[in-house]
């Protein structure tokens, strides 16, 4: 049997994950194909993607127009819509979710963007999604900024997987870690079983690509040109040092001892070539975000 670039990932020990979702790839069978045929193992969504999803799909017609009926306003109509959408996602994964003992098989839903710089708000919310999805195989996205750290570990801390995402520097990273162990250390004082709670960090990739290109553009010489697309792979392999020095400490193996999962570094493809990331970003226990060709590159 001929091997595919998405099989030699999985392979490497890298998971594929999907960086878009709609009720027409439920309905229409294509979120299930891509699991069987593109070694697809879990979905992320943002609000940006649902938008694109809901400005071009007619799937979503009859509860559009049930909600208009009923009085919900913007913001109920779309949590209602999209949980809709993750819960349905996280039945797809269910045989993916069980066979990997809750590793992959994940699907992510975001916490409203406007409450990014609001912890206690970030923490209700994160409650409010895992709630009303009602699967074991979510992930609530949490933006990685100084406000999100503490709502991280709060979230935590009750038992809900999370997945980070926004990260783009290494203290930062650094700083998410840390909430992440501290979440895990108040889950075991509460008493939740650490074995099922679950977490990413979404490092990115091709927006720090995107300003440094754009900064050497500014420079103009030959050897600044001859650095472009390669600051945020650079970034993203310093980043992957951080996470292998980070789960090799004597805090991590208290944690790892009582049950703990070590967080799992996720990235999406680089602005640079495809060639340029094959070997050198391939990490086992690292996760790939994909649009939906999900062949591109190895994180």
């Amino acid at each position: 049997m001929t091997s595919t670039p998405t099989a030699e990932l999985s392979e490497a020990g890298v998971s594929i994950w999907l960086d878009d979702l709609s009720r027409e790839r439920i309905v229409s069978g294509s979120l299930k194909d891509l699991i069987d045929t593109k070694n697809v193992v879990g979905v992320t969504t943002n609000p940006s993607i649902f938008a694109a999803a809901l400005a071009n799909g007619e799937s979503y017609a009859a509860q559009v127009q049930q909600l208009a009926r009923s009085g919900a306003d913007v913001d109920k109509a779309v949590f209602e819509i999209t949980t809709d959408d993750v819960l349905q996602a996280c039945d797809v994964f269910a045989p993916v979710a069980e066979a990997t003992h809750g590793v992959d098989g994940r699907v992510s839903i975001e916490v409203d963007p406007r409450l990014s710089r609001d912890t206690e708000g970030t923490i209700k919310e994160a409650r409010e999604l895992f709630d009303k999805v009602g699967r074991y195989n979510v992930l609530i996205k949490i933006p990685a900024t100084r406000e999100g750290l503490p709502a991280i570990t709060a979230t935590l801390a009750a038992g809900i997987s999370v997945n980070v995402t926004l990260i783009f520097s290494l203290e930062r990273y650094r700083e998410v870690i840390n909430a992440y162990m501290a979440g895990i250390e108040q889950a075991k004082e509460n008493g939740h079983d650490l074995s099922k709670i679950h977490s990413v960090a979404s490092f990115f990739v091709s927006r720090v690509d995107a300003e440094i290109d754009k900064r050497l553009d500014g420079i103009g010489t030959g050897e600044a040109q001859a650095l472009k697309g390669k600051a945020g792979l650079a970034n993203a392999r310093l980043a992957y040092q951080v996470f292998e020095e980070q789960f090799a400490t004597e805090r991590w193996s208290v944690l790892a001892a009582a049950g703990a999962n070590a967080q799992r570094p996720s990235g999406p493809p680089p602005a640079s070539r495809t060639r340029r990331c094959r070997t050198p970003c391939t990490s086992p226990a690292s996760l790939h975000r994909t649009r939906s060709t999900p062949c591109r590159r190895r994180p």
